[in-house]
């Protein structure tokens, strides 16, 4: 049994993971920027609003962490 993954396959999923990103950035583009102007229920509690990213970053953030669920499997 061979424990490495060929350049090759590696290469092919970092094309395909950055394709899907391509394609769903917008996606997470639009859902950020509708974050932005719902009303912050935590934040006006507390009295301390935490360090936010761009919208940019946040979208790419949750881009990030929900692609992988599409190489599961």
């Amino acid at each position: 049994m061979r424990t490495m993954v060929p350049t090759a396959r590696l290469h092919q999923e970092a094309l395909q993971f950055r394709l899907i990103l391509a394609a769903t950035y917008p996606c997470f583009l639009a859902a950020a920027a509708f974050a932005r102007f719902k009303p912050a229920r935590d934040a006006s509690r507390s009295g301390l609003a935490p360090a936010r990213r761009s919208v940019f970053g946040e979208a790419r953030a949750m881009a990030v962490q929900a692609i992988p669920f599409a190489f599961m499997g």
